[in-house]
């Protein structure tokens, strides 16, 4: 048996960042006028240790080998820009839409594939997370195309981006990350491996 300490870790850590991003978002939303600069800082912070977090999912194996199948990339891309965001924020201004709407259509498509291979598995919850994931990523598309004049409109558009972000992630920690008491190391991957084994015999 081993410790569930750093699976614990990385699903309450999910979505208490996520929460963040989402309470982030409704402020941007009520608020436009937000300075662009401390949102940066903000988020640079945020998305940071987000990332850190999402690494740390990636190596706690949980029980389904959902949630955190992506993250070891996609959390060390977060953790650089948020870096990026902390050291540089008056330059990453211009870019700051952008970038985030790549990183949220990114996010929609890993995780419409997760609700695929969650649908196979079994998770009643898949079609909810499909489709958190296609309106995350529909977000992040209009953010990178920003159809709409105004920086308040933007502004606006990225808080919409940001609580659909966090839902979605909140929505994939509670479905797909499941926390055994006395799990056995690495059981789903030995089952696997020993049913690859026999179709190739």
């Amino acid at each position: 048996m081993r410790s569930t300490k750093s699976i614990r870790t990385a699903k309450i850590g999910s979505i208490m960042m996520a929460a963040a991003l989402s309470g982030i978002g409704v402020m941007l939303i009520l608020f436009p006028e937000f300075s662009a600069t401390t949102l940066c800082y903000v988020l640079g912070g945020l998305l940071t240790a987000y990332g850190i977090i999402k690494v740390v999912g990636y190596f706690s194996k949980d029980l389904y080998r959902l949630a955190f199948q992506y993250d070891l990339a996609y959390g060390a891309l977060l953790a650089a820009v948020g870096l990026i965001m902390l050291l540089h924020p008056e330059g990453f201004i211009a870019v700051l839409y952008i970038v985030m709407g790549i990183l949220f259509l990114a996010d929609g498509l890993f995780k419409t594939q997760m609700a695929i291979d969650a649908k196979r598995f079994g998770v009643g919850k898949w079609w909810l997370i499909i489709a958190l994931a296609a309106l995350t990523g529909l977000a992040g598309l209009l953010l990178i195309l920003r159809p709409f004049d105004g920086a308040k409109a933007v502004m606006i558009l990225l808080g919409i981006s940001l609580l659909a972000e966090g839902v979605l992630s909140i929505s994939v920690a509670l479905c797909t990350v499941k926390i055994i008491r006395h799990q056995q190391p690495d059981s789903i991957e030995a089952i696997y491996t020993e049913t690859k084994g026999d179709q190739e015999v």
